[in-house]
């Protein structure tokens, strides 16, 4: 099918996905915390929600970065290096600063599917680091030059989404023994950090590298 990548980019973007996946961040932190203090349900219902948010977010980049490949590959070009320069950032960022994982097992007032839906959603949508890792993300596995740029990019933002879900889903069901882990074992965390900052070196590196050819 011409909106498939090939394999080998299909793999790399994988393992991406999946490293990032396991990086502690406010999602996480929010998924975790509403199942200690609320249960399991309501857990899955703050997941559902940072989905919903990541496929918007997909939505728009694709539409937008498709237009931008439309209207001016050099601009893309641009915006591919940018994203590179971003991705170095990133990962000097899990290395310097580690990651953002700070559950809290609280008790109140019972809060609905819905409002736990719509506070995965909020917190997403919310996030502008989230957009600009997209917009500066995706396009590191697609050629301005692909006539098929904007379903590939599409895919591989629902790919990102199919891979989230049975990394974070077993988190959400273990969230007291994975936050414990988590709080016992600061060299977990920080193992997690380096893997985040050496593969998004690697993918900088590369599109730097493949574009000085």
């Amino acid at each position: 099918m011409s909106f498939i990548p090939d394999t080998s980019t299909l793999i790399q973007f994988a393992i991406a996905t999946i490293i990032l996946a396991i990086t502690p961040g406010p999602d996480m932190t929010l998924f975790v915390s509403r199942t200690l203090s609320q249960g399991r349900a309501t857990g899955f219902a703050s997941m559902a929600g940072a989905l919903t948010g990541t496929l918007i977010h997909t939505t728009l980049v694709v539409v937008g970065i498709s237009a931008l490949i439309v209207a001016s590959p050099m601009a893309f070009f641009v915006l591919k290096i940018f994203g590179a320069g971003y991705l170095v950032f990133l990962a000097w960022q899990a290395v310097m600063k580690g990651s953002a994982f700070s559950p809290e097992k609280r008790t109140g007032p019972r809060v609905s599917l819905f409002r736990s839906w719509a506070a995965g959603l909020g917190v997403n949508l919310l996030n502008p680091k989230i957009i600009l890792f997209f917009m500066t993300f995706l396009p590191q596995f697609v050629s301005a030059h692909d006539p098929n740029a904007s379903g590939k990019l599409f895919f591989l933002g629902v790919m990102f989404i199919a891979l989230s879900i049975p990394v974070t889903a077993p988190m959400v069901l273990a969230a007291e023994k994975f936050s414990a882990a988590m709080k016992a074992s600061p060299r977990v965390t920080r193992v997690v950090d380096y893997l985040f900052g050496g593969v998004f070196s690697a993918f900088a590196l590369k599109i730097l590298t493949a574009q000085a050819k």
